[in-house]
């Protein structure tokens, strides 16, 4: 099989089609159903909005390219992210063929309102099925609805699905098969599809030809609203679920990481006695080995992260996090959309910063972009777990209030420069919020097993690429130049550590020595590097063999005081230590001027506020 440069396989071999629809329609959950583990994640050419492709298996020879696009309301794109929808559908994406066939999918418990969007749809000539989804909440909420006279109506065919259970996909998989046929349009609602009004007149006598029955309004979301956005026990039971959260992460992923470390030990007990001792078992044992190892051990505490963010967004309930967020985040001028990216930061700042694009603000948008990584993402974690472990003795509901307190430190440190962005260079008038509030769902295990192991794979893919790569060079670094006898050099003589001596004058007020300069440079590549990184220092830097197998943690508290603990872990709370980051900041924001402002800011925070924690620990714990 060929592919072409966007990563879709050529056009000669598969079909192309597109699944659109409004958002919380069910339509990645339809997605992921069709395709399963068949699938990847890029980016649209030129832009930095995610582009999931997945193949759906028809039969044995019978196979078709799915392309899950943003969700929108209308094909007049207000966001960048309904500028993407609108761009694939019109064939005006650079190397991104125009879809051979789309999908559309609507929530058949909202039809009068979701089906404005067919028109404009139906208008651009391509083969189309539409899908009404959710069957079951329509069906278990007494409403109904004559598919042959909506299909009628319409002149494409229809299927009521539910995708969550899976009921209704083999009319959706037989559309798939079969050959593209336009659809057979005669109404003249396509002569006035730029009239929203019109389009919403004309939706509400179809559904009424259709014998559209709408369902009863789910009791048990009116009743849940009521507790949940309470003014009061809103933000409290909020605060409560993100506490809980901190907690499993800490004490919950504990036996899983236990047991990842003892198989990464073990295995590399045994590697290291079935090999002759040279410097390359040095390179596999003590730079590949150790250093990717170190990481992947932290991989539960990640995955139960994306798991609860998971399920949060499945259950409905961001939506309401986000208007619960929205009052506190219009006093410091974002709006309450911007939760949702804030909220994926703590994954990860990457895709919280495309995430963005649904803010129809460019400068709120902005905004949001900038205060992103001040959120404490999963690349984090392995470092403060690190610290947290070998600096806070007690129970693990202690360590758990104390990483609870980064994250409102983060939170915190967003919100001020958001109000200080908002006040001055980012300074405009406040937008209404506007946001559908889907209604509570559970979410199924096949769609968080789906997330985790898509997490997964790109947790691994970054420990097998960016990690691997920066551990063998430091291993190199530390072992160069070799001694006349052709063994490794002293590390504090080695390239590694005549780098970490000369910027060690620069970090030494903050209690840094110059192992850790070492490891915040490599941290550049990927936040969490620095762990690998001291593993491999201190792995080389003993002869002994009782030393070797002591912890990375004890080493810390032998190097570090209790005041340089405080300011590392400051330090990676305020900055910008992940070039990815940067990366697509540049190309959110069309140039270098965004990204070099926020490096240097983050930056410049992260040292004060190092120095000033530092100091104060310093004299907290002498008092």
């Amino acid at each position: 099989m060929t592919a072409t440069s966007t990563g879709l396989p050529a056009a000669s071999r598969t079909r192309l089609v597109a699944l659109i629809g409004p958002p919380n329609s069910g339509k990645t959950t339809l997605f992921n159903r069709l395709t399963g583990l068949r699938q990847k994640v890029a980016n649209y050419p030129g832009v930095t909005v995610e582009r999931h492709v997945g193949r759906a298996q028809l039969g044995e020879q019978a196979e078709v390219d799915l392309l899950d696009l943003p969700g929108v309301y209308s094909l007049h794109p207000r966001t960048e992210d309904e500028k993407v929808t609108s761009d694939v559908l019109l064939g005006k994406m650079p190397d991104l063929a125009r879809p051979d066939a789309v999908l559309l999918i609507l929530d058949s418990t909202n039809l009068g309102h979701n089906l404005a969007l067919v028109a404009p749809i139906l208008a651009l000539g391509l083969p189309t099925m539409v899908v009404l989804n959710m069957a079951d909440d329509l069906g278990s909420r007494g409403g109904s609805i004559e598919l042959a006279a909506l299909s009628a109506e319409l002149g494409v065919p229809v299927a009521l699905v539910s995708a969550v259970q899976g009921v209704g996909l083999d009319t959706v998989r037989s559309f798939l098969r079969g050959p593209a046929v336009a659809a057979r349009v005669t109404f003249p609602i396509l002569q006035n599809v730029q009239d929203a009004p019109h389009c919403r007149r004309w939706a509400a006598s179809v559904t009424a030809s259709a014998g559209y029955r709408a369902p009863s309004p789910p009791a048990w979301t009116r009743r849940l609203d009521a507790t949940l956005l309470h003014r009061v026990w809103g933000p409290a039971i909020l605060t409560l679920l993100l506490i809980a959260i901190w907690w499993m992460i800490f004490a919950g992923a504990k036996p899983a990481m236990d047991l990842v470390e003892l198989a990464i030990s073990s295995s590399g007990s045994w590697l290291k006695g079935q090999l002759p001792d040279t410097l390359w078992r040095g390179l596999l044992i003590d730079g590949v080995w150790a250093g990717v190892g170190s990481i992947v051990v932290f991989l539960p505490q990640i995955l139960i992260l994306s798991l609860f963010i998971g399920i949060l967004e499945d259950s409905g309930y961001m939506a309401r996090a986000a208007l619960i967020a929205d009052r506190a985040l219009a006093s410091v001028g974002l709006q309450g959309k911007a939760v949702i990216p804030l909220v994926s930061a703590l994954a990860c700042a990457v895709p919280a910063i495309m995430g963005a694009r649904m803010i129809e603000s460019k400068r709120d948008r902005l905004a949001t972009i900038m205060v992103a990584p001040f959120m404490v993402c999963s690349a984090r974690l392995p470092v403060y777990t690190l610290l947290i472990a070998a600096f806070v003795p007690g129970a693990a509901w202690m360590q758990a209030m104390v990483l609870a307190g980064l994250y409102v430190l983060g939170a915190v440190a967003a919100f001020a420069t958001a109000r200080l962005l908002k006040s001055t260079i980012l300074k405009s008038e406040r937008m209404p919020f506007v946001l559908e509030m889907p209604p509570y769902r559970w979410p199924t295990f096949r769609s968080l097993s789906l997330r985790l192991v898509d997490r997964t794979r790109v947790f691994l893919r970054r420990a097998g690429t960016i990690i691997l790569g920066v551990a063998v060079v430091l291993w190199l670094m530390a072992t160069l130049p070799l001694k006349p006898d052709g063994s490794a050099a002293e590390v504090g003589e080695s390239i590694a550590g005549t780098i970490g001596k000369t910027i060690e004058p620069a970090i030494r007020p903050l209690g840094f020595n110059w192992k850790i300069g070492v490891g915040l440079i490599t941290s550049l590549a990927a936040r969490e590097v620095i762990v690998s990184t001291l593993g491999t220092i201190y792995g080389i830097e003993s002869t002994d063999e009782d030393a070797i197998k002591e912890s990375l943690r004890s080493e810390l508290q032998r190097d570090l005081t209790p005041g340089a603990a405080a300011a590392l872990i400051v330090f990676f709370a305020f900055a910008m230590q992940c070039m990815s980051t940067v990366a697509v900041i540049r190309r959110e924001t069309g140039g270098w001027k965004w990204p070099v402002l926020q490096f240097t800011y983050m930056l410049a925070l992260a040292y004060s506020g190092a120095w000033v924690a530092n100091q104060l620990t310093s004299w907290l714990t002498s008092a």
